[in-house]
């Protein structure tokens, strides 16, 4: 009978969510109310809710997921301080009189952006604003030219550094040891982000290489899709386009070298190395000047607040929900399903996978790692032959999905905000289903060559 009651406490929230309410209130407010239901048919434990605020306790003051805010400031005052603008200016002027090439400048500048901001939203945005009008007045098809904006803006949850990795992270570390401790082990290793982002190096540029074979695909398929820019008759313009290229690159190139190579070489660790970035996103844009630097910070400072808001007070409701779940023998419930599936342990993955990937049409990446990860993942790690890091990465590479599938996916949402009126709705959907076709191969690719994701972080730590 209780897990009746934990198979109709998803269900509710489910319907809660499609129903359009938060979901953080949602995840808390039905969890609560299930546990007094439960409480009066004598199948909850209402114990189970006195571990509620030491486990916020931990969150509140957990140093990896520090980091979260101090990435998110980072993003935010990079993206104000119009560095994005620059980069797409400058690369795009120079690639543009390749067939393709605006699109194949797009996927770069999305990638750098991802590896120095880290946030989608405001990538997307951007993008939007700067890029799109250029494309369709050169004679882009509106389908590939929103495609490819919408698809690299997502790369900032799979480039580290990402505040997806570094919230996963965290879920991932706490049910590997979990699983090691179920199986005996009392000493267990850890998961850490930094793994997690060396191992997403790899698997992210693969994903960046495929964008780009498809949009070289398109422009020789169809060249009319994704014609050239006519080049610059003046020789001296070159010239001094290179060396604005070189000045847009410098300012985020020394900060993926500051943030992201001090945390790969393991000089820093991921929170430490997002103070320095922090830090330096705001000397950047104090020595850009642009506008009222003073405004700016006030602006920069509210927004991360609020994003940062928005993550914890998910998480806080995904551990309420986790306490009754569990509660109810929903883990024992997960467990057996998962043991009991055919293929064995691979079996048990691909199911987890394919729910994740659904569960993308309707919740975005925070929600489902705060929901899903910490009940699945203790019992496929406790499965033989599941690599954390190559489970983690496989995690992330899908959840990257939820950003872009239809019909929820948010940044399909910030496109439509900011694209021109000859873009459509339906220009963006259907530009954006070969993208997710494309994370789908990479997934594939990541599934058969699991090395992708463990060979990195087996090199510089050793592996775990």
């Amino acid at each position: 009978m209780a897990e009746i009651f934990a198979i109709l406490l998803v269900l509710a929230i489910c319907v809660a969510l499609f129903a359009g309410y938060p979901v953080a209130f949602t995840l808390g407010g039905v969890s609560l109310l299930f546990a007094a239901a439960g409480s009066a048919f004598d199948l909850f434990n209402f114990g189970f809710l006195g571990a509620l605020p030491q486990r916020i306790f931990g969150v509140m003051t957990s140093e990896v997921l520090l980091a979260i805010p101090l990435f998110i400031f980072m993003g935010v005052i990079l993206e104000r301080s119009r560095i994005a603008e620059d980069l797409l200016e400058s690369i795009g002027r120079l690639f543009g009189t390749m067939r393709g090439g605006l699109g194949l400048a797009v996927v770069l500048v999305g990638a750098l952006l991802a590896a120095s901001t880290g946030i989608v939203g405001a990538t997307a945005v951007t993008m939007g604003l700067i890029v799109l009008p250029v494309m369709l007045r050169h004679g882009y098809d509106p389908r590939l030219a929103s495609g490819v904006v919408a698809a690299s803006a997502t790369l900032a949850q799979i480039i580290p550094p990402s505040t997806v990795l570094v919230v996963l992270g965290d879920a991932l570390n706490n049910a590997y040891q979990a699983a090691q401790l179920s199986k005996g082990v009392f000493a267990p290793q850890a998961v850490t982000v930094s793994d997690l982002f060396a191992g997403a190096l790899l698997p992210g540029m693969l994903l960046v290489a495929l964008y780009m074979l498809y949009v070289i695909a398109t422009a020789w398929v169809s060249p009319k899709s994704a014609p050239a820019i006519p080049p610059d008759p003046d020789p001296l313009m070159g010239v001094a386009r290179v060396r604005q290229l070189i000045a847009a690159l410098a300012a985020p190139v020394i900060l993926i070298v500051a943030v992201l190579g001090s945390i790969l070489a393991g000089i820093a660790t991921p929170t430490e190395a997002a103070s320095v970035g922090a830090v330096g996103a705001t000397l950047l844009a104090a020595l850009r000047g642009t506008g009222s630097f003073a405004k700016s910070l006030v602006e920069t400072v509210i927004k991360t607040a609020q994003m940062t808001s928005m993550i914890f007070v998910i998480l806080i409701g995904a551990t309420m929900f986790g306490l009754v779940f569990r509660g109810f023998g929903g883990d024992d419930l997960v467990h057996s399903a998962l043991s009991d599936l055919p293929g064995g342990t691979a079996g048990a993955v691909l199911a987890v996978m394919l729910a994740m990937f659904l569960l993308g049409f309707v919740m975005d990446a925070f929600e489902i790692i705060f929901v899903v990860v910490p009940i699945v993942a203790p019992i496929l790690l406790a499965m033989p032959g599941v690599d954390p890091i190559w489970l983690g990465i496989l995690m992330a590479m899908n959840l990257q999905t939820s950003y872009i599938h239809p019909p929820l996916g948010p940044t399909l949402f910030f496109l439509r905000g900011v694209a021109p009126p000859e873009i459509t709705t339906r220009h963006i959907y259907v530009g954006i289903i070969p993208f997710v076709v494309i994370q789908l191969v990479a997934l594939v690719v990541l599934w058969i060559v699991p090395q992708l994701a463990t060979a990195l972080p087996r090199a510089l730590y050793g592996g775990s």
